[in-house]
Parts: structure tokens; C-alpha cells; sequence
């Protein structure tokens, strides 16, 4: 995305703050997340309390729910990065699925069906999802035929968050007029992260003995990735020093302090603000077009809606009222 740069000069002190890939452990832990390759059987919350109980943390949940017969990439975020869970949720899935079918179709009725789920369809929640059935649609990218045999389909699916597979099985079968059951179903991706980024339970609860037992942080440090790492591909605008204390403490963001925005954002939409080091600061919500930002040299242009750093990270540069 292109951007406005309003101070090519600014510089950040390197005695406060932190670029995120060298935080702590226990600064990751306080705003961090974990990408699980989650097994079939327990739930997403099953497998976040067990991580939550293993590392004795207070805050650390799931972002984005798998049934438990379902497998593959689940975020666990923890502390602050619980905040963002409803932008993680937002991302596009992609799963392998296999369906059973009671009658086989032909392999061109199949096809035919399959072309015709792509797009925007409904997707009315299964009876059996703890969310409110409600009529909705969701965005179908692809859907891919990967292998078939004499009763199942494997297919690959590329889809809008929040998309119920086992409603497309049922959707397909009454399409086909044949019941079809998904039988298995794994993500293989969410956003830009894929099976390839994500440990195992068995690998976490190992690394966990290996901090806490003999004092060996580092497979840890490998494993629970900063905050930034789950905004890469959202819009922000990049803030000096002065601002990250102003805005950690729920400050407005002045026009003084704006270091760089990106162009084509109006008023009215949240921006995530990041420091000259990278972290992420919180979330504000634009009072101008950032492409009108040129025109303003001083005054109030965002107010924070959401903050993801505490206010004792960078120092305050106003004085305290008596």
C-alpha cells in the first residue's frame, strides 16, 4: 500500500520499547500467539485451557473454533493478542475436506454442483454449532476436486471466515439428491499462515519442560510469535515516540506525531498505529482522510479505539496534572 510520509527524519530512542522479534518470553506471553496443528477429539477450548494451564497464565484463548473432529491450524493468542481475535477471525480459510456420499453422483453432476457453491452462497449454521442459526451468506473462493473413489469426495476449499463446511455437505446433497456426510476436515491454512508454521501440543508441552525445567527459553522463543506478526497485512500509519505514550494512555493522535499513513483511507475507519521499531500500538479511528493528512499541521486527526501496549513502555511527555 502506498503511503503518505509527513517526517522522514524521525528517530526512536532504543532504550525504550522493543522491536518485536526480540521481546521476552514474558513479553510474548503478555501479547503473543501460538499456531497449533489441533488434533481430532478435544475442542479449540479444551486445547486453549490446557495451554493456559501449562504456561499459568490467566488470559490465553483460541482465535478461530475447529469441531473437535476437526484438525489443522488454530491461533492461541494470549494476553492483549486476545484483543484482536475478532480481525484474526476475519481471515480466509482453506481446508481439505472428505465427503461421503450414500448415492455416488457421476463425476459430472459432482462437478456441476461443485461450480455452483463457488461464490457468495448462503450458509445457514448446522443444528449442531452453538451459534444463533441465522440466514447469512459467506464468500466460496474455490472448490477444488482433489481425489474421488466409489463413495467419497476429498475436496480443497478456500473460504470466507466463517463458513460451515458441514453445510455445504448438506447443501450439496440436497443439490444432488443424495445425502452427502463430511466425514473429515482439516485447515489447512488461515490468513497467511499454513500447516507449515504450527507445532504440535506434544511440541509445546516440550518446550514448556524445557523453560520451565532446565531453564531453556529458546523453543519457546520459536514458537509464541509477537502480536505484529497477525497484523502484517492490515493498514497502518507509523507514529513517533511522543504519540506511542500519548495513545497508550488513550490520547487522541495529533497530527504532530504522525510519522507516516497510508493513502486512500477515509474518515471513519480504523487504522493500527505502529512505532518506528514495528510494535503495535493499538488501533485508532481516522477523523480525516488520510489523503487530506498534507493539509494538516497540527490538531487532533484520530482517537484511540483499541490499545495493545502498556502506558510504562515509552515515557510520558507531559507533565502530570496536580
Amino acid at each position: 500500500m502506498n503511503a503518505h510520509i509527513f517526517d522522514a527524519e524521525a528517530q526512536t530512542d532504543p532504550n525504550h520499547g522493543t522491536i518485536p522479534d526480540e521481546r521476552t518470553l514474558e513479553q510474548r506471553l503478555a501479547s503473543g500467539f501460538i499456531l497449533i496443528d489441533k488434533p481430532a477429539g478435544p475442542t479449540s477450548h479444551q486445547l486453549a485451557a490446557w495451554a493456559r494451564d501449562l504456561f499459568g497464565l490467566e488470559r490465553l484463548g483460541h482465535g478461530g473454533t475447529l469441531d473437535p473432529f476437526a484438525t489443522g491450524v488454530l491461533p492461541l493468542m494470549a494476553g492483549r493478542c486476545m484483543k484482536i481475535t475478532n480481525k484474526v477471525l476475519k481471515h480466509t480459510k482453506t481446508y481439505v475436506a472428505v465427503f461421503k456420499f450414500k448415492d455416488m453422483p457421476t463425476r459430472e453432476s459432482l462437478e456441476e454442483v461443485m461450480g455452483n457453491m463457488k461464490g457468495r452462497i448462503y450458509n445457514v449454521p448446522p443444528e449442531i454449532s452453538a451459534v444463533k442459526v441465522q440466514v447469512r451468506t459467506r464468500k466460496i473462493h474455490s472448490f477444488e476436486m482433489l481425489d474421488l473413489d466409489e463413495r467419497h469426495m476429498v475436496a480443497r476449499i478456500a473460504c470466507e471466515a466463517g463458513t460451515y463446511i458441514r453445510t455445504m455437505a448438506r447443501d450439496m446433497g440436497l443439490m444432488l439428491n443424495t445425502p452427502v456426510e463430511l466425514k473429515e476436515l482439516r485447515r489447512e491454512s488461515s490468513g497467511m499462515f499454513s500447516l507449515d508454521d504450527c507445532i504440535t501440543m506434544d511440541d509445546l508441552a516440550d518446550a514448556v519442560w524445557l523453560w520451565k525445567e532446565c531453564g531453556d527459553e529458546s523453543a519457546l522463543l520459536r514458537v509464541i510469535h509477537p502480536i505484529e506478526k497477525l497484523l502484517i497485512d492490515v493498514p497502518r500509519c507509523v507514529v513517533k515516540d511522543s504519540a506511542v505514550a500519548a495513545i497508550a494512555y488513550g490520547a487522541p493522535l495529533m497530527r504532530p506525531g504522525l510519522v507516516s499513513a497510508p493513502t486512500g483511507i477515509s474518515s471513519g475507519n480504523d487504522l493500527l498505529v505502529t512505532s518506528l521499531k514495528g510494535e503495535a500500538i493499538g488501533f485508532v479511528k481516522m477523523k480525516v482522510d488520510t489523503d487530506n493528512l498534507n493539509a494538516e499541521e497540527k490538531g487532533e486527526i484520530a482517537r484511540p479505539s483499541m490499545v495493545l501496549i502498556d502506558t510504562e513502555v515509552y515515557p510520558r511527555r507531559w507533565p502530570k496534572a496536580d
